[in-house]
């Protein structure tokens, strides 16, 4: 007999398995008990709480007729009562059917008495149960099991089988598919491959690809150069022979992807591979002014096996002689057809290509090696040469630029959630005209560089940001350009200083009130403020005031060495950069009292928002050689021959550099480069700032190296130890290697004669210290 229950009406809900977006029906559980009792009815009422559809059998055999029927994600089986049916015996039963491999059976076992001890799993494991719950016949404890249940083990089954959709389109895809491990053992290949390869595939599967037939005495060569670029991450694509089974060689066209898994580590690799066809027709394409086309060909086909590949990873013409030169541009021709998206640097790599074909071997070499640079991902990131007498910048360079070791320990740093605000509790704010006649006196200086932060951070009890940003924001008009008041930008002032820790020596609001005080008076140079809008000004005031909110006083690498929430959310990748600009609209939108951007409209929003997010992520360290190179290369540069040139003629005006400067993409380049460099703008301020600012965040790297050290995890700031660093090294090492360049190209382009001036006398003076080997932020006191 089986009894069936309506539930109640619940709608599909859907989950996306990757990038598959998928619907589930309401959950099925099929509930087998011999009689019906409080546990029977408990389970009953907690289907129907949750929504599931809920049926009841009274024997096996109608338990497993009616799972046949329905096909349940959850099975609950009475184990209690042995008279009337075995549990393990029903559990067989509904496991022996096939559409049992993805559903979740449940045991209901006696309470064990407190003077026993709790018998073991294993039988139930042995006779299929997936779970066991003891008798309790409390709805909301059966809900929970439910629940738990649903949120585990069934949403785990129900993506398992979102996997036999992918698997069934790759058992009929036309390219051939191999999928391996991590070390290369084969664990899976579709029909196309079998049929390419003439191989069976359980001849194939669980084998080493070491283990397969070889191509030739070359194909160890080869694969370290596909391994080199795979185990980096990186796809790899080019074309080689391989060897069927049957003996003879079949020229394919392989794409490798590296697939990333738990932990950041690679898991898999996914090998696409196709016949490369039109062999001969290429060939007699390239040689089609020659008397000896089929001969060439042939020559071409016997070298091409010969070497095991035509990609230009690995080949290496060093010779003259012909047929090798031929082969290369073949290389070139093949390279060029297996390009399909036409992206800007896609067309540059084609010039090059087709300029091969013609070239002598000694150009064609040269062209290669620039190729191999084109396609890399970061043109602009110089590669990094190890520094072995200058171990400060090795380590600012590690600490800074990397996103940690990947390799994570076995400690977990979960990173501190500050409560957020409760509107209330904060201080009653304040108007403009009702700041204290001492602060107001100090801001009345906010427009010089020389306004000095730590005095306005003791006078306003360690809440600069939300003074000085009223005053900052009022000059900019922020309140009128958003269509808020006054009172809406003070609470959103409050509420963003609110989540800045105070504890930080150096990432708390004073920092973000300084980098806001830097970027307002850059907007007010006048090459600046001619090359962007207010809708730009206003991004960046409010990018300045949030660019660092919540920000725990570590490093990306130490987030993602310890394996913060923060790393995985986001990653590994501009960790805290992506939270400080989540977290930033989070606050700003889940209350009206300080939503600033509640009365601007959708359109407006969406383009503030994505400049404000850029601007935030671009004070990301990992990429600041390729935003001042790019701002070097696509502002500096043009304009400084269009200025050259103009000097030299009579009657020229500024239309040319503005034109530069007022490009979107140009725009984008001075938001980020501004930002930038008002973000590290402390060895460019007086001396006196400049030492504190050195002494905070010397003092924040020592305490994570104090941290690092405590709980095991690995130092990636060595030099940063408080009892042997030198600090004066440190800075110096800071602005050789970052702030330099940078400021060279932002002066050339906002004229900044004071800054550059403070950064010359600020640079003495830290080599005039570490002359002395002094290791401290001031020269000892004489005796």
């Amino acid at each position: 007999m089986v009894l069936e229950g309506e539930g109640k009406m619940v709608s599909a809900t859907e989950e996306c398995v990757g990038p598959m977006r998928l619907t589930q029906e309401p959950i099925q559980v099929l509930l087998v008990f011999a009689k019906e009792d409080g546990q029977s009815d408990a389970f009953w009422w907690a289907c129907d709480r949750a929504g599931f559809r809920c049926n009841i059998a009274r024997t096996p055999e109608s338990a497993v007729e009616c799972f046949l029927d329905k096909n349940h994600e959850i099975v609950v089986i009475d184990g209690r009562h042995s008279q009337y049916f075995e549990a393990e015996a029903v559990c067989r039963l509904v496991r022996a059917t096939k559409p049992s491999e993805h559903t979740v059976l449940l045991a209901i076992v006696p309470q064990t008495p407190l003077d026993q001890e709790e018998p073991s799993v294993r039988p139930l494991l042995c006779a299929g149960f997936s779970r066991r719950y003891e008798e309790n016949i409390s709805v909301s404890a059966c809900y929970n099991e439910l629940l738990q249940i649903e949120h585990g083990e069934v949403r785990c089954q129900f993506k398992l089988r979102a996997c036999n959709s992918v698997f069934t389109a790759l058992d009929h895809c036309q390219e051939a598919v191999e999928i391996t491990s991590e070390d290369h053992v084969i664990q899976y290949v579709n029909p196309a491959f079998e049929h390419m390869m003439g191989y069976h595939k359980g001849e194939l599967i669980g084998k080493e690809l070491t283990e397969l037939p070889k191509s030739d005495k070359n194909r160890a060569d080869l694969l370290d150069t596909i391994n080199t670029c795979i185990k980096k991450g990186k796809e790899w694509q080019g074309i080689y022979y391989a060897r069927r089974k049957s003996g003879d060689s079949i020229q394919q066209h392989v794409k490798i992807t590296p697939v990333i898994g738990q932990g950041g580590k690679i898991r898999h690799f996914v090998s696409i591979k196709r016949p490369h066809s039109d062999n001969n027709k290429q060939v007699h394409k390239i040689n089609r002014d020659g008397d000896h086309s089929q001969l060439e060909s042939h020559s071409l086909r016997h070298r091409d096996r010969r070497k095991e590949s035509v990609d230009a990873r690995s080949i290496s013409s060093r010779s003259s002689d012909a047929p090798s030169l031929q082969n290369r541009r073949y290389s070139s021709v093949a390279r060029i057809h297996s390009m399909t998206i036409e992206a800007p640097i896609t067309k540059v790599i084609n010039i090059i290509n087709a300029a091969q074909e013609s070239s002598p071997v000694s150009v064609a070499d040269a062209l290669d090696r620039v190729l191999e640079i084109l396609r890399t991902t970061e043109l602009y990131s110089p590669q990094l040469a190890s520094k072995e007498d200058d171990p400060h910048t090795n380590d600012l360079v590690g600490g800074l630029m990397s996103d940690g070791l990947r390799s994570l320990s076995g400690n977990e740093y979960v990173f501190s959630k500050s409560t957020l605000p409760n509107m209330s509790q904060l201080a009653i704010p304040v108007t403009l005209n009702d700041i204290p006649p001492a602060i107001a006196e100090m801001l009345d200086d906010e427009d010089q560089w020389h306004f000095n932060i730590l005095e306005l951070e003791a006078a306003t009890c360690m809440r600069p940001l939300t003074y000085l940003g009223l005053k900052i924001f009022a000059r900019f008009s922020v309140c009128e350009f958003l269509s808020c008041s006054e009172a809406t930008l003070r609470c959103w002032l409050q509420v963003i200083e609110a989540n800045y820790h105070a504890s930080n020596s150096y990432h708390n609001s004073t920092h973000a009130a300084d980098v806001l005080h830097a970027t307002a008076y850059f907007l007010r140079k006048e090459k600046v403020k001619g090359s962007l809008d207010q809708l730009d000004e206003v991004a960046a005031l409010i990018a300045a005031t949030v660019h660092d909110v919540d920000h725990p006083g570590r490093t990306n690498s130490f987030l993602c060495n310890a394996g913060s929430e923060l790393a995985i959310l986001y990653n590994d990748t501009a960790v805290l950069e992506s939270h400080h600009a989540a977290l930033a609209f989070q606050l700003t939108v889940r209350d009206i009292k300080s939503n600033i951007f509640k009365n601007i409209d959708r359109t407006q929003f969406r383009t503030l928002r994505q400049a404000i997010i850029d601007m935030v992520l671009a004070t990301e360290m990992t990429r600041h050689f390729e935003h001042v190179n790019k701002f070097a290369n696509s502002i500096n540069k043009p304009m400084a021959a269009i200025e050259e040139s103009s000097s030299n003629s009579e009657g020229s005006d500024n239309e040319g550099p503005a034109s530069i400067r007022n490009s979107p993409e140009n725009r984008l380049l001075i938001k980020r480069m501004m930002i930038k460099c008002a973000d590290v703008a402390n060895p460019c301020r007086p001396l006196e700032l400049c030492i504190e600012w050195a002494g905070r965040i010397s003092e924040e790297y020592f305490s994570q190296t104090d941290e690092e050290k405590r709980e095991a995890l690995p130092v990636v700031m060595p030099v940063f130890d408080r009892n042997t660093c030198s600090i004066p090294k440190s800075q110096i090492s800071f602005i050789d290697y970052f702030i330099t360049d940078m400021f060279d190209a932002w002066d050339a382009f906002a004229s900044l004669p004071g800054l550059m001036e403070h950064l010359s006398e600020n640079y003495k003076y830290w080599k005039g210290l570490d002359d002395m080997k002094c290791k401290s932020l001031r020269p000892p006191s004489p005796p």
